[in-house]
């Protein structure tokens, strides 16, 4: 991500938290997201677990389709 998208996730990542969580827990899964950690070249989202491919998809999902995030300059995550 570049560094306005970085900036902009942050500010909201409160918001995008319970959001992520709320769509995780409505398909049944036991994962949740903790926090949103900012680092240097990205951010990070920390869960409770290690999580699937299916959690995963949707996590990246749910920030590629974030409010001023621009898709192109969201990187594949590593698991």
């Amino acid at each position: 991500m570049n560094n306005a998208n970085k900036r902009n996730f942050i500010e909201k990542s409160s918001v995008y938290i319970t959001n992520i969580n709320s769509t995780l827990k409505n398909i049944k899964m036991e994962v949740i997201v903790n926090f949103i950690w900012l680092d240097s070249n990205s951010i990070i989202i920390i869960t409770n677990k290690v999580i699937l491919t299916l959690e995963l998809q949707i996590i990246e999902n749910y920030v590629k389709n974030a409010n001023h995030i621009n898709v192109d300059k969201v990187k594949i995550s590593r698991s």
